[in-house]
This record gives structure tokens, C-alpha cells and sequence, in this order.
């Protein structure tokens, strides 16, 4: 008699088998965006400024103070280190009236002096390097800086061989580095966010000027900028006022961003405020994507930003997802890829977290958070804006969620969620219906958004075999994989933790 552990340990060979083969076809159906050969540079080269770079950094506690994943990545084969920048910002005023196409003139307002750092991330074996560097504007929502884009796409910027910057932009995040560690950071001062908008600019000409010291000898081909959440914010204002003047990106990824973006200046400085429902200007010559929630689209009014896409930008909203979810915390910093934290991630789906456990202020939500597989598609991509900016192959043309009537909310399908939009296998074959809205509780909370698992009698009749589950769940991802909005070596993860699991009969 065939025992239980048989089927499985069959359906789980099945389900490897079933992902290799999604992983093989993916290299012939993927590339379904169309090329634009001039998107593959800027038009112009890169002109801010240079800054004095310093380091790498040593003493004090000995530690490098950010928030971001958690674990050694000598056991990822990358190595981290430490370097102080310094030079004089400008900040920036308009020549004309700020207007919601994004279609700005400015110039230098005035200067002051920084020193700011930079922390970076490189595979110990340069031959691992694929050419990319990524520059992330470091988060400073929780009153420190957060490497929130390097923790959620860690996975493929590490299996793929990218490079990785973090810039200190801020004055909050600046400052509170300071207080954590005052010996090791003695030396930094920051002159206030006036002048962010062209330390991030002078963060990515070092990576050009001083690869030697910055990337330890890696030559960089192509160099991305990105941001998340408030850092989008400032992002989306320096796509359209300062990259035009500098061109230093070869590209930018706008992860979560809202209706809204931050000042082109600020006290003490001129306060000069940007229109509401700023849009991304399409005369950047560099491609631009911008990637959305369920929770950034509605509650956070990007909705009202929304635009078409273009020769140079691209926008993808993602179904069942949230601004923050439980890879945010407490999956994603402790995920190592291999395999483990896919598992993790999945189990969430059926066992949600009501408290996710970040670091201060403490979040305390009233019903289980979003178990969402955003992190999956962020990852996809970093990889489409890459292509894109290194080979004018734009990604596929993704579709919008569907928002109802109200404006306030999405079409939800009979199993309540969202339709539209980017689809994974956690929406389209669903253990619990996933949501971007409604949460409620303590500050910040509405951004982790819900899940409401399905009782046992509801997951017997949409799954009545485990294999059933499988097969549905391993076609959702192939699709999704082949579209190009999920990444090989996610895909098989994503199959096997469903092979791996107890759903279905």
C-alpha cells in the first residue's frame, strides 16, 4: 500500500521536474519586451560632482550600523564594507513653475559642506560580478537608515552577481548613525535634505570615479538607482529634477511610491513643494520602473499618479500585496536562498503573523499582516530594469489592477482577491485571500495590509489532492515566470515549497 509520505516524496520529485523545466523555458519565452535600443545609455555622460572617498571604515563597536538582512554573507559569498564620502551639495531651485508632468527645469540654489557614507555590498570573487551596481537611497521611515530594497531582493542581487550601495541620503539617518556609533562616525555631518537630491547624485559618480576604492577594483558597466517607500518619494523627485542635470543612472526603479513625492527643497532652505499626482517625465532618456502595491495604489493615492507606459517607463502593480508584509518581517532578513526562507514564506500564507517584529517604534496590528509574494516580483524586477538599461529590451506591458467604482477599493474575485495586475501563484492558486487594505492597529500598521487564510473545509474543495494543488500552483508560476514577472530560481522555490507542503486532500 502506497503510504502517505510516498505520494508526497513522488509529488515533490514531480514538482522539482515541473520547475526545472519552467526554468528552461523561461530563456525562450521571457523576452517578450520590446527593444529600444536607445534606452541602453544615457544621452549624455554622467557630470556630478566627484566626492572624496574615505576608507574602508574601521573602529568603534566595529560594526556597520544598518537595518537590512541579518545574516553573515560570507555564506553567501559577498562581503560588506564601510566608506565615508565627502564634498559640498547643492540644493536646488526651479527655473519655471513645478508642473505635474514631471517636465522640470532647476538649477543650483546654494552649497554646503557633508560628509555622509556609503555601505556596500560585493561578491568576494570579482568573477561573480555581472557589471551592476545598484544604488539604494537608504530608507529612513523608522527614524535610522533601512536597506529595505537590498532585504527584500537580496536573493537575486546576490545569485546574479550584482554590486550594492547604500547612501546614507538623509539628515535623520545620518544623524542617528551618528548617535548609534559616535566614534566610528565621528567625522559625518549632513547639512539637511535641501542637499540629499545631490549627495545621492555624488554617491553614484563615486561608484564610477572610485570603483578602484568603492568596489574594491569591480569595474561597473551599469549603474541603477533605487528606492522604497519614502525613499521612492525623494526618488521620484530626483528622476525628474536632477537626473536630467547630472545623468548619472542608467536607470531607476521606483519601488512603492505614492501620490505625493518630497520637497524639492525644505527648511531651512526656500520651501519648495512639488504638485501632487507627479507623474514620471518621459524625456529621461534612461528607462524608469516603477513598482506598486495594492496598499501604494489606494491608501498611499498613487493611483492618482498613475500613467501609461512608454518608450522609458513601465509600471507594475502587483495583486495581493502590501506596502510592508511578513517577508519585510520576519521572513526576509534571515533568508540565506536556500530554500528555507521560501518555506518560511509560504507557511506565512497559512499561518499569518499579527505582530510583525521590526525594529523601533514597535507594530502592534489588529489582524493577521499581508503574506503577499511581492518580493518574488521585486526581484523580477530588478532584473527587467537591468536588461533594460544594458540592453534597450524593456520588459512586457503588465496589466493594472482592477479599482472599483469608489476608487477605494479593488474588484476582488469569488475568493476576495484583487483582479488585474501582476498575478502570482499566491492570488491566482490562493490558500487566503491577500490584501493591501483594511489593516489596522498601531503607527504604521495600514501598510501591512491582511490575510485571511481559508479554513480546512474550503482548501479540501479547491484542492481535493495535493497533486491538484501542485500542478495548479506550479502553472500559475510557470506563467507567471515565462511573463518575465518572476525569476527562474524563485520559480522553482516557489514549486517546491508548495510540493513541500500540506495543502490539498
Amino acid at each position: 500500500m502506497t503510504t502517505t509520505c510516498g505520494r508526497r516524496s513522488r509529488i515533490r520529485r514531480l514538482a522539482q521536474a515541473v520547475a526545472t523545466t519552467i526554468a528552461l523555458l523561461i530563456g525562450t519565452t521571457a523576452a517578450t519586451g520590446v527593444g529600444h535600443a536607445d534606452n541602453a545609455a544615457p544621452d549624455s555622460p554622467s557630470s556630478a560632482a566627484s566626492p572624496q572617498v574615505t576608507g574602508p571604515i574601521t573602529g568603534g563597536n566595529g560594526t556597520v550600523q544598518l537595518q537590512g538582512t541579518a545574516f553573515d554573507l560570507d555564506q553567501v559569498g559577498y562581503q560588506q564594507s564601510e566608506y565615508f564620502l565627502s564634498g559640498t551639495a547643492d540644493s536646488y531651485q526651479p527655473v519655471d513653475p513645478l508642473t505635474a508632468d514631471g517636465k522640470w527645469t532647476v538649477e543650483p540654489a546654494s552649497n554646503a559642506a557633508y560628509t555622509t557614507r556609503i555601505v556596500v555590498n560585493t561578491p568576494k570573487d570579482p568573477r561573480r560580478f555581472n557589471g551592476t551596481v545598484v544604488v539604494e537611497w537608504l530608507n529612513v521611515s523608522g527614524g535610522v537608515d533601512g536597506a529595505i530594497a537590498w532585504l527584500q531582493a537580496h536573493n537575486e542581487l546576490i545569485r546574479e552577481g550584482y554590486a550594492w550601495v547604500g547612501v546614507s541620503a538623509q539628515a535623520v539617518g545620518v544623524n542617528a548613525t551618528k548617535a548609534m556609533d559616535p566614534e566610528r562616525y565621528a567625522a559625518l555631518s549632513h547639512p539637511g535634505d535641501s542637499y540629499s537630491y545631490d549627495i545621492f547624485s555624488q554617491a553614484g559618480q563615486a561608484v564610477r570615479d572610485s570603483a578602484a576604492t568603492v568596489l574594491g577594483g569591480l569595474r561597473p558597466r551599469t549603474v541603477l538607482g533605487i528606492g522604497e517607500s519614502q525613499s521612492a518619494f525623494r526618488l521620484t523627485t530626483y528622476a525628474d529634477a536632477v537626473q536630467p542635470l547630472v545623468h548619472v543612472y542608467d536607470g531607476i526603479l521606483l519601488e512603492s511610491r505614492a501620490g505625493f513625492s518630497a520637497a524639492l527643497s525644505q527648511a531651512p532652505q526656500a520651501d519648495v513643494p512639488v504638485p501632487d499626482g507627479l507623474l514620471t517625465r518621459t524625456d529621461l532618456r534612461i528607462p524608469v520602473l516603477t513598482f506598486e502595491t495594492e496598499t501604494d495604489l489606494l491608501s498611499l493615492g498613487y493611483l492618482a499618479a498613475r500613467q501609461p507606459d512608454s518608450a522609458e517607463f513601465r509600471l507594475w502593480e502587483v495583486a495581493g500585496t502590501a506596502h510592508a508584509d511578513t517577508y519585510i518581517t520576519p521572513v526576509g532578513a534571515t533568508d540565506t536562498g536556500d530554500g528555507q526562507g521560501d518555506a518560511r514564506a509560504f507557511a506565512t500564507l497559512l499561518d499569518p503573523p499579527t505582530t510583525p517584529d521590526p525594529p523601533p517604534p514597535q507594530i502592534t496590528c489588529s489582524t493577521p499582516i499581508n503574506a503577499g509574494q511581492g518580493h518574488y516580483v521585486l526581484e523580477a524586477a530588478v532584473h527587467a530594469l537591468n536588461r533594460w538599461a544594458t540592453t534597450g529590451v524593456a520588459p512586457a506591458p503588465a496589466p493594472r489592477l482592477e479599482v472599483a467604482a469608489d476608487a477605494a477599493s479593488f474588484v476582488l474575485d469569488a475568493d476576495g482577491n484583487a483582479k488585474g495586475g501582476i498575478r502570482t501563484p499566491a492570488v491566482d492558486v490562493p490558500v487566503a485571500a491577500l490584501s493591501g487594505l483594511g489593516q489596522t492597529g498601531s503607527q504604521f500598521c495600514f501598510l501591512f495590509g491582511t490575510t485571511v487564510p481559508f479554513g480546512a473545509e474550503k482548501l479540501a474543495a479547491l484542492y481535493p489532492t495535493h497533486a491538484r494543488f501542485v500542478s495548479r500552483w506550479a502553472a500559475s508560476t510557470g506563467f507567471a515566470a515565462a511573463r518575465g514577472y518572476l525569476r527562474p530560481a524563485d520559480a522553482r522555490a516557489l514549486v517546491v515549497a508548495a510540493a513541500d507542503s500540506t495543502v490539498g486532500g
